[in-house]
């Protein structure tokens, strides 16, 4: 056996794993993490995407550079061009990002799940009954991103974004682990609301959920990150224009985004599938 394969059996214990990412200060630790990984240092850059690539198996081929002025740089890394082929079937809504499926299909009223067994309310995740009560009985889709996936978040269809609500909150891990444990997980966590309008006036919400390590997002329309430096709930309006597979912004780390859509919608995927962005998420009737 290798001493990565040991490695990873080793982390991949549960206990250890929730105690070592979990029962740390986890905001001082994400906001340690968002500085380090910004130094540019050439040392420091190398060695901290060598250790990155050792523990999550790291592909870089798709990058459209091959430089990276630091661990920050690569993690927000744009791919080549065409690398995230679109579907553009007028009925299609795209995945957002590279992720894989978690929970997914019908909120039962105003309840869905973080995992078999662990539910958890819109009302405690959205923080706006008007919202709340478009999505009731909705389509949701959770897509986690892992360290070392394609962390830009793109529009999901034609749409326009209205407003962003950014939920000052935790930094739990959202992984399976953490997400059998930790109750209301997503609902503890930072997180970003964006809301979308489609041509016809249909609805389409996405929540951009934060984790440990990862605590902060950007947005291509808003001038300001949104991280733990904020408090909120804070509401930003705004009116911006995207077409399908537009860049809408990143994470600065990466989690786990959440995307809700109305009750007719169909699913394209199930629960442990491996999605890239641009492929078929949901079918509108």
């Amino acid at each position: 056996m290798t001493l990565q394969s040991k490695v990873f059996r080793l982390f991949a214990q549960e206990d250890l794993n929730f105690l070592l990412t979990n029962r740390i200060p986890r905001r001082l630790a994400t906001q340690f993490i968002g500085w380090f990984s910004k130094i540019e240092q050439p040392l420091v850059r190398d060695l901290s995407i060598a250790t990155w690539r050792f523990f999550s198996g790291l592909d870089l081929s798709e990058a459209k550079k091959t430089r990276f002025r630091s661990m920050h740089d690569c993690f927000t890394r744009e791919l080549k061009d065409g690398a995230r082929p679109i579907a553009r079937d007028a009925d299609i809504v795209a995945s957002p990002c590279d992720a894989i499926v978690g929970a997914c299909g019908a909120v039962e009223g105003t309840r869905l799940y973080q995992i078999k067994g662990f539910p958890y309310a819109l009302d405690d995740l959205l923080c706006d009954p008007a919202l709340v009560a478009a999505h009731h009985d909705a389509r949701y889709v959770t897509l986690r991103l892992t360290s070392s996936m394609y962390h830009r978040v793109h529009a999901p269809h034609d749409c326009r974004v209205s407003q962003v609500d950014y939920i000052s909150g935790d930094t739990w891990n959202v992984n399976p682990i953490a997400l059998k444990r930790v109750e209301r997980l997503f609902c503890k966590n930072e997180r970003v609301v964006l809301r979308t309008t489609l041509a016809d006036g249909r609805r389409v919400t996405v929540v951009l959920v934060a984790a440990v390590l990862v605590a902060c997002v950007r947005l291509r329309f808003l001038d300001a990150p949104l991280d733990l430096r904020h408090r909120g709930p804070n509401v930003i309006p705004c009116d911006a224009a995207f077409r399908k597979g537009d860049e809408m912004g990143w994470f600065e780390q990466g989690s786990t985004a959440i995307l809700f859509a109305p009750a007719d919608f169909d699913l394209c995927v199930q629960e442990g599938d491996i999605i890239r962005m641009g492929e078929p998420l949901m079918r509108m009737p």
